[in-house]
This record gives C-alpha cells, sequence and structure tokens, in this order.
C-alpha cells in the first residue's frame, strides 16, 4: 500500500507551496534557472491566465509523512484537443524527488482525473498552450537551461521509462550557435536576391508601432497561421495575444525584434531577448524583491549578458521558399554583433522540421539541448 498522500490545489496558499516546490528542489542545481515566482502564479490562477477560456487544469500536490515531495498540473486544452480530433489531458509542472512511488502516484492522479472527464489518453509536459514551455530535459543536462525551457534532473526520463505505457510523442532540439563575426556569406546573397527579386524589406518598429499601432498582435496572428500544424498547437485567441503582447512585446528592445514586409503587409518575424539565465540564478527563489529586479534591468536595458534568446521566428510558408528567414537572420545577427553577444541560444524546435532545423548548416553551431513530449493511452 502507497504511503503517498495526494492532495489537491484548493486556495492560493497551497498555490504558492506548488509552485515554491521547484526552487526547493532545484536550489543546489547550478544548471536549472529559477523562473519568475509572479508568472508562475499567474500563469495557474484561473482569473490571470485567458488560457482558462479554453482550458481546465487542477494541480496535485505529493507528501509523504507530511513533507512535499512532488507535483503535477492536470490539463485540458479542449480547443487543442478539437483541433487535433484526441481527447487528451495534459500533464505539466511536472516535478518530483528521484522515488517511483511518487511520480507513479502523481501521473495516476492526471490519468484518473482525466478519466472522469471523458478523456482517453495523456501527453505531456505540456502547458496551457504552446508558448508555454514543453517538454521533459532527455539530453544537456549539463547545459545551463533558459527561463524559457523546463529544467529537470536527468532521473526524470528514466521514471517515463520504468512507468511503463509511455511513448514518444514528439522531441524538440535545441542549438546553439555562435555568433559569427562576419554576417555568412548566403545569407548576404540570399537577402539582396530577395530584396531585388521580391520586393521583400526588412522593417525594425518603434515601441508605438507595436503597443498602439496593432502591429504586436498581428505579430501573434501571424504566429497562429505558422504555428498551426506544429505538435499540440492551438490557435491563440484575442485575449490571450492580448496578454503576450503585454508580457513579451511591452519589454523587448526593438533592436531585436525584425519583421519582414511585403509592401505593408507582414509576412515575417523574428523576437529575440538577452538571456536573463544568470541574472534569475541571482534571485531568490525566482522574486523580484529585494534586488532582483536590479539583475533582470540590468539584463534587458545593459545587456549584461553574452547569450541572446532566439525566442520566436515565423514566416508564412509561401516566403519561406522564397528566403525571408534570411532577411531576418542577416538583420539580427547583425544587432548581436552590435551588443556584443557571442552566443544565440534558439529555442525547441520539432526533431521533424527539417527545414527549420536545416537553417542552422550556415553558422557555427551544436545540438546541446533535446526535450520529449511523451503519449499514454488511460
Amino acid at each position: 500500500m502507497s504511503n503517498i498522500e495526494i492532495r489537491t490545489v484548493t486556495n492560493r496558499r497551497q498555490l504558492r507551496q506548488f509552485v515554491q516546490f521547484y526552487y526547493d528542489l532545484y536550489r543546489d542545481c547550478d544548471k536549472a534557472v529559477p523562473y519568475l515566482f509572479f508568472d508562475e502564479m499567474a500563469t495557474l490562477r484561473p482569473d490571470r491566465n485567458p488560457s482558462f477560456e479554453c482550458c481546465e487544469a487542477t494541480y496535485f500536490m505529493a507528501f509523504r509523512q507530511g513533507k512535499m515531495v512532488g507535483r503535477v498540473a492536470a490539463i485540458i486544452n479542449r480547443r487543442a484537443n478539437e483541433q487535433w480530433k484526441v481527447n487528451q489531458v495534459r500533464f505539466g509542472w511536472f516535478d518530483f524527488i528521484d522515488d517511483l512511488e511518487v511520480s507513479r502516484a502523481l501521473l495516476d492522479a492526471v490519468a484518473q482525473w482525466g478519466r472522469e472527464r471523458g478523456m482517453t489518453q495523456m501527453a505531456g509536459p505540456l502547458g496551457f498552450i504552446d508558448t508555454d514551455r514543453e517538454g521533459m530535459l532527455v539530453e544537456g543536462f549539463d547545459e545551463l537551461s533558459t527561463m524559457y525551457v523546463n529544467y529537470n534532473y536527468d532521473y526524470y526520463p528514466r521514471h517515463i521509462e520504468q512507468l511503463g505505457g509511455f511513448v514518444k510523442d514528439n522531441d524538440y532540439m535545441e542549438y546553439k550557435v555562435v555568433v559569427p563575426e562576419v554576417v555568412p556569406e548566403k545569407f548576404s546573397k540570399i537577402t539582396q536576391m530577395v530584396k531585388q527579386r521580391y520586393g521583400l524589406r526588412v522593417h525594425k518598429f518603434t515601441r508605438h508601432e507595436l503597443l498602439q499601432g496593432g502591429y504586436g498582435h498581428e505579430v501573434f496572428r501571424l504566429l497562429n497561421l505558422t504555428y498551426k500544424d506544429l505538435y499540440g498547437f492551438s490557435q491563440l485567441s484575442e485575449r490571450q495575444i492580448d496578454k503576450l503582447v503585454n508580457d513579451y512585446i511591452k519589454l523587448a528592445d526593438m533592436n531585436l525584434i525584425t519583421a519582414v514586409m511585403d509592401g505593408d503587409r507582414m509576412v515575417g518575424f523574428g523576437i529575440t531577448f538577452p538571456s536573463f539565465s544568470k541574472a534569475l540564478q541571482q534571485t531568490r527563489d525566482g522574486r523580484l524583491l529585494p534586488l532582483g529586479w536590479w539583475h533582470l534591468l540590468r539584463t534587458l536595458k545593459l545587456h549584461k549578458t553574452d547569450t541572446v534568446d532566439l525566442l520566436l521566428i515565423g514566416v508564412l510558408p509561401e516566403y519561406r521558399a522564397k528566403g525571408a528567414n534570411a532577411l531576418i537572420f542577416d538583420d539580427l545577427i547583425r544587432q548581436f554583433q552590435r551588443y556584443g553577444f557571442r552566443w544565440a541560444d534558439a529555442m525547441p524546435q520539432m526533431e521533424r522540421n527539417e527545414a527549420v532545423r536545416s537553417q542552422w548548416q550556415y553558422l557555427e553551431s551544436r545540438q546541446h539541448r533535446r526535450h520529449r513530449c511523451y503519449r499514454k493511452d488511460i
């Protein structure tokens, strides 16, 4: 008989306990990056996260003899289930001590909750929507993580394998790219050709254009079109786009955002941020007070980091074939050089998305992390 007690989060105090568990578990891990505490709380609260217009969720905590030893979120994204024609419950925010009894009890709780709501399979780690962290780290445990991806100990995937019934559903690959001293000739040539043959051009937005001029919303409407066939993606609503613009675009350095225009129409974009990884490691459990804000501000405004994160790149399919991606990289590399970035951390790309992964062949790079989503019939 199991001596693991599963408790459901029912109030704000328990939700803080649920969020705090990650910081306690990874406090002595120098490769993990603390997520912003207030951001984690907001994402998990129905009154703060517009994703709850198409999702329902509950959160489970595992205890042994009164001590918390694990956590997991159970999520149903109805919009994604309709789009992909599945009855799937997602698991995310999945963290636990190295004890198979704990991980089994947590995933059993997710499966039971899903079955009670008519679900026939479970998959994860996944968030509410595609811009949340996805996948379990299966390669790259000795690499410094980022605030945008999951970091976990190497025993996590071993537990999944030992529990049985789970199969690989999707892999994401990530690349560490050397910022070149000179823009590769391949990008320069394609850029000139695309400009001359198709009349495409690079546009650098002003903050007013993005926030008041509607282009910030247009970026994520374009994301809806370019990401629509990607694993687990569900279309972003206007409320979800509002939040993403407020959370990301509002804070961005305009030099680190690049758009490709065909006349007045945006056909591609690239959004990058200086890496906050080391700055976040200077905070107290991802909290901005008392001095956490100072470390993040130095990174955001003064670029006190040698790494830039390539967050989102999207180009309409008909313009990918025309080489629009080259315009984005040609411009961004010049910005990275100006700021003195030495490395670019390319965020997760699907393993089977050869078109996206092949673009790194023109740059010195190495695949340094891999995240995996698993699926199981329930």
